[in-house]
């Protein structure tokens, strides 16, 4: 694949990123602009590894919200394929005696919207990202102050996940293989950001899932109440005793699931240990 971007595209990342202001809080602000190195080796820094083709990286830290004639978008979709791959092959080679079923379940927590979110902001990659969209400031710093609330590996749909912060992780290591067409240099360079990966003793059963099995055991009928469109709650009953509530105000699965942990919280209250 051949890059659309010029050389007057690469200074204008260069002047972008200069101009960003060095507030670190959180690893949510901008890069520093007094940081020695120039701004598309700080990238190259973050990844230890050092584009043959800088135009392929300033692709990668490009949205569609740029009035540009590229964007990451391409990039995004081949890293995608690539990210799958590599994950599928080292957890098929580390667990040589586990289901397809578990090694799938395990491939998809992580490489999923939030496991790569987490990357990005851990890595400060959404600081190099070049966009025009208004909210999405304020949606990543949101996004940064949940994840401290919820700082385990993954929370399981708890927290609203801004999707540009994945995208820019599948881009870049889009970039990657087009720049190294090497599918095991790319693992050597992502790897180490993909960091803490989630092993099968980690892996957390899915808080409906868990209920439902819960309920499954001791042959209870678990009654689910969706008002979300209406109060943006959602409820789970047994025996007419509401078990748990979720609320949220933007994403109805984040309710749900809201309101599947705090009925596993509640249940030995009502139904003995679990």
């Amino acid at each position: 694949m051949e890059s659309q971007v010029s050389n007057a595209d690469v200074e204008s990342l260069q002047l972008n990123l200069i101009s960003l202001d060095n507030s670190k809080t959180n690893g949510s602000g901008p890069l520093s602009s007094t940081d020695p190195d120039q701004p598309l080796e700080i990238v190259e820094k973050i990844l230890n590894y050092k584009f043959k083709d800088k135009s392929l990286l300033v692709e990668a830290f490009t949205d569609t919200s740029c009035d540009e004639d590229f964007s990451n978008e391409r990039l995004e979709f081949i890293g995608d394929t690539i990210l799958n791959t590599i994950v599928t092959i080292y957890i098929f080679n580390l667990y040589p005696r586990e289901s397809p079923g578990s090694l799938t379940n395990l491939r998809a927590v992580n490489v999923d919207t939030e496991k790569l979110a987490r990357v990005a902001v851990k890595h400060n990659l959404h600081r190099c990202l070049r966009h025009k969209k208004a909210l999405l400031d304020n949606q990543i710093l949101e996004f940064v102050e949940a994840i401290e609330k919820h700082p385990t590996l993954h929370s399981r749909g708890l927290v609203k996940v801004p999707k540009s912060l994945a995208n820019i992780v599948e881009s870049t290591i889009g970039a990657l293989f087009m720049d190294c067409k090497s599918i095991e240099i790319v693992w050597k360079v992502i790897k180490p950001l993909l960091e803490p990966i989630i092993h099968l003793d980690k892996l957390e059963i899915h808080p409906v899932t868990e209920l439902y099995e819960m309920c499954q055991k001791r042959n209870l009928k678990l009654e689910a109440k969706d008002t979300w469109k209406e109060n943006k709650e959602y409820c789970f009953y047994i025996q007419d005793i509401l078990l748990g509530r979720g609320e949220h105000r933007i994403k109805k699965e984040t309710a749900r699931n809201c309101a599947a942990k705090d009925a596993i919280a509640n249940f030995s209250t009502f139904f003995g240990d679990h």
